[in-house]
């Protein structure tokens, strides 16, 4: 089982594009043996401390091996939705790990 967390920056204006791709992304995640365990817009009144930019929004996804991850990246559904990503996305800090 492999664990990814994104931080995701989004460029101002462009929420509504955003959306869309997730709309389209977020279900394909179970075609591929993951799961979204967890995705969050942070607010000022729910950052207790930072240093950095605070995220649009933070996923938090598993999936059964990191081969299914790539069949997930590789989709040709979501790849039809890929000019919504770049036209919103800014920035994205993705971190892997496993359960300890």
């Amino acid at each position: 089982m492999i664990y990814l967390t994104q931080l995701i920056y989004i460029r101002e204006g462009q929420e509504q594009a955003f959306d869309e791709f997730e709309s389209v992304a977020i279900p394909l995640i179970s075609r591929y043996n993951g799961q979204l365990l967890f995705r969050c817009r942070p607010t000022p009144d729910t950052i207790l401390e930072h240093n950095t930019e605070v995220p649009y929004e933070i996923h938090l996804v598993q999936f059964n091996e990191e081969s299914d991850f790539d069949s997930f990246m590789k989709d040709e559904e979501r790849k039809k939705f890929l000019h919504l990503k770049e036209q919103s996305i800014k920035s994205v800090l993705l971190v892997k790990g496993v359960k300890l």
